[in-house]
């Protein structure tokens, strides 16, 4: 489930708006930048799923992100998004990778890790991992709504190009297919799940591996459900996992704010709601909560807090002049302020390092550089 259109700041500082809105969205579900009339609310957040596809291939085309996939899940010509708009999915993108990249550096000495995705809709992130060879013993869950996982198992079908990375998908259930990686000494595979996450705790997944370290990842997802569900989901993988289990979870934030009201009023006004936004509005809520799921230790940042501390100078000199830099410094910084990335891991199932990730780690490139 993904994140929706936002009021474009530049708007809300009284000047005119703009082409793109937001962080680009999520990961998604199709569709376009807002409901149309009579669409139930789950139709409603399924269809954001394209905005999140066209900024992620805005910042590619650009050259803020590499993604050789990105084009496969947007139709049409390009639209290209805002300078602001674009620094923002390059840093949320980065900053999830650099932890995914952490995650596989830490459990490297297993015989198997999984990384399961929730609401994972066009994401291109496992076919950018499996894309290299140095990448292995992996199974990468996808989980979405029926609609959304046959969408994406039909483009893995239809797309010769993708027979490099991922084979033809084979069922393993009624709503689950197996897709194996085209290099078969990686052991990798990628799992394709049709399934509302409300549904979780009553319908097992199959072929998780309660035995694996496994890294749960909620990119504007969870935000989406009733908080009393969103404890029950991750509440599922904390019981079935045994092993070193870790949760990275990216959303909006500061909802009572000036900035964080315009924002509440304009999802409304698109039939948009986000029951956990109220619950955990701050970065201090946001990481109780994973306290209190269970996991042993929590951080957080938010998309400004990434930028200034996670981003080289080296490498924002690059993307300031990607685009001749960026004027709307302040209104940057107060759109980024109000979305966070937070995670935690449980040390006390022998995962004491984590997946925690410090400046030292990122700027010396120790996170573990997992993706070409």
């Amino acid at each position: 489930m993904s994140a929706p259109s936002i009021p474009n700041l530049l708007s809300l500082r009284g000047r005119s708006g703009g082409r793109g809105r937001g962080f680009g969205g999520g990961r998604g579900r199709g569709g376009g930048f807002g409901p149309g009339r009579g669409l139930s609310h789950d139709a409603t957040i399924q269809g954001t799923d394209t905005d999140a596809a066209i900024s992620r291939l805005s910042a590619v085309d650009l050259g803020y992100l590499s993604d050789p996939f990105a084009r496969l899940f947007v139709q049409g010509p390009p639209t290209r998004r805002l300078p602001i708009i674009n620094r923002g999915t390059y840093t949320r993108t980065t900053a999830i990778d650099k932890l995914v990249e952490r995650f596989l550096a830490t459990t490297a000495s297993y015989p198997r890790r999984q990384i399961v995705s929730l609401g994972a809709g066009t994401d291109t992130r496992c076919l950018r991992l499996f894309a290299s060879t140095k990448n292995r013993n992996i199974t990468y869950h996808e989980i979405d709504f029926p609609e959304m996982i046959t969408r994406k198992r039909t483009i893995i079908e239809s797309t010769p190009s993708l027979r490099t990375v991922l084979k033809t998908p084979e069922s393993i259930s009624p709503t689950a297919w197996s897709v194996l990686c085209s290099s078969p000494d990686t052991g990798n595979r990628l799992i394709l799940h049709g399934l509302d996450l409300r549904k979780l705790p009553d319908t097992p997944l199959p072929n998780l591996d309660p035995d694996s370290p496994t890294l749960l990842i909620s990119e504007c997802c969870l935000c989406y459900l009733q908080a009393t569900d969103t404890t029950s989901v991750v509440g599922y993988f904390t019981k079935a996992i045994h092993a070193p289990i870790s949760l990275v979870i990216y959303e909006p934030i500061l909802p009572n704010d000036p900035f964080g009201r315009t924002m509440v009023s304009n999802l409304a006004a698109r039939g948009i709601t986000m029951p956990t936004l109220e619950v955990y509005s701050t970065p201090e809520q946001q990481e109780k909560r994973l306290r209190d799921a269970g996991f042993d230790e929590a951080r957080s940042k938010t998309v400004n807090a990434i930028w200034n501390c996670w981003v080289g100078e080296e490498e924002k000199r690059r993307i300031d002049l990607l685009e001749g830099g960026l004027d709307e410094v302040e209104e940057w910084e107060l759109l980024a302020g109000h979305y966070i990335v937070v995670w935690g891991w449980t040390a006390t199932r022998g995962q004491q390092g984590g997946i925690d990730l410090t400046v030292e780690d990122v700027k010396s490139g120790t996170a573990g550089q997992f993706f070409d």
